[in-house]
């Protein structure tokens, strides 16, 4: 974290879950009782084959849904609103912080989650990018035909993909990557993203695999409410502290629809990264820093990746690599080690991180930009830590851990579906600490 940067948590603070109001943390407690003693009940039970064809397509009794709330910072849970959360940390397992991968951005780090891998491995490098492989094509989250081309995702392969190939039906809400037929393969059930889908509907459709017949063994939810009012408005505005409470009522609705059904999931409940406050007041202009006609802005904001213009490497250089207020570059070789970045094709020739709080905008502040948050910053910023809390009968009661990598919740994902993980950058670290 660059000096004088505002830190964004304090886990043993007054504000911490443990010194919540009297009120609060009785009905943390009930919820969290109630929750473990269903668990505890199913736990025993032996898995159900669909039939003579199992195991080629089985239906466990105990599946496994990966929830995603983007940009739930864990300080967020120290703000008596999270009561349902707060119960499955309880009654499972939660992290202090979890770390998200460089660059802390919406699609690399939910790719990373599902596949074990960082971005420089995976091939998303960014929400925005170019491949010289693909030339005239841009990746943008609204480009549709980009999100949906297997081309660039097929750098890895998420869970979804290998649980399908050993016979297990899965299904996706909205998770970034499942649009596409990644080596091929699809989940069995999928959705295209629509941010308008109420995210009471996006609960009961899950709700709804449950009750298929063949049952999806593992399952995505993904909710967007936090990180789009976290920029909007900020991560510390009352906006985005009712935006959180609405997602922990959502887990509420999925917990307790999975008790009435009988059926205790495993559920493994992430962010992608957290969030900082931004403001128009703090912002780099790389516009007056680089000589005209020198170089394309491929993206800006946290994070820049810059292309020079041929025969325009030095001047560029010049002007990017020398010490900057607010903001340090590098050539993407040069990138530091603990990064894990650089060594993509898909990485421009430059890249530019800002301090937290800060932008590095390709031109003037938008006329209607105000400020808010963002994110995308260094992962080890406190502002970009993320959540991870865990529960259900493959996941050991009432434990804490420290900080770790997101690249390790993919091995635990495949140990909890009981299907062989693919070598990935990930941990077994955390599967043998918090896995039944």
């Amino acid at each position: 974290m660059a000096a004088g940067a505002r830190p964004a948590f304090n886990l043993s603070s007054s504000r911490a879950i443990g010194s919540a109001t009297k009120g609060f943390a009785m009905k943390i407690r009930a919820l969290a009782a109630g929750l473990a003693l269903f668990l505890a009940s199913c736990a025993g039970q032996t898995p159900r084959l669909a039939g003579p064809e199992a195991p080629a397509a089985r239906s466990p009794v105990n599946p496994v849904i990966l929830v995603s709330v983007d940009g739930l910072r864990p300080d967020y849970l120290a703000r008596g609103v999270t009561p349902n959360i707060a119960a499955l940390a309880a009654a499972g397992v939660r992290a202090t912080a979890m770390r998200s991968s460089f660059p802390s951005l919406t699609f690399p780090n939910h790719y990373t989650l599902v596949t074990g891998m960082r971005p420089d491995s995976h091939g998303i490098v960014n929400n925005t990018m170019e491949d010289p492989q693909l030339p005239g094509t841009r990746f943008t989250l609204s480009n549709r035909a980009a999100v949906e081309d297997s081309r660039w995702w097929d750098g890895a392969e998420p869970v979804w993909v290998t649980a399908e190939r050993a016979g297990l039906k899965t299904a996706t809400m909205f998770w970034p990557g499942s649009e596409a037929p990644i080596h091929g393969v699809r989940p069995s059930q999928w959705l295209t993203f629509d941010g308008a889908l109420p995210n009471k509907d996006r609960v009961a459709k899950v709700l709804s695999w449950i009750d298929q017949p063949q049952r999806p063994a593992f399952m995505t939810l993904y909710f967007d409410t936090v990180d789009h009012d976290g920029h909007e408005f900020g991560p510390d505005a009352a906006e985005t502290t009712r935006a959180v409470a609405e997602i922990d009522a959502r887990i509420g609705d999925l917990v307790a629809g999975l008790k009435a059904r009988g059926v205790a999931a495993n559920i493994v409940l992430v962010s992608d990264h957290g969030m900082a406050a931004v403001s128009p007041a703090r912002t780099v202009r790389l516009d007056q820093i680089l000589p005209a006609e020198s170089a394309r802005i491929i993206t800006g904001g946290t994070v820049a990746g810059i292309q020079s213009l041929p025969g325009k490497d030095a001047i560029v250089a010049a002007a990017l690599l020398k010490p900057h207020d607010h903001m340090q570059c590098w050539r993407k070789n040069a990138i530091p080690a603990r990064l894990h970045y650089g060594r993509n094709p898909r990485v421009p020739a430059f890249i530019c991180l800002a301090e937290p709080g800060w932008m590095a905008l390709s031109g003037p502040p938008r006329p209607d930009m105000k400020a808010g948050g963002a994110h995308g910053y260094d992962p080890e910023a406190p502002e970009m830590a993320a959540t991870f809390v865990a529960a259900g009968p493959g996941i050991k009661a009432g434990g804490v851990v420290a900080p770790f990598d997101n690249v390790d919740v993919y091995p635990l994902l495949m140990h909890l579906i009981g299907v062989k993980a693919l070598e990935s950058e990930g941990s077994t670290g955390l599967v043998r600490q918090i896995a039944r």
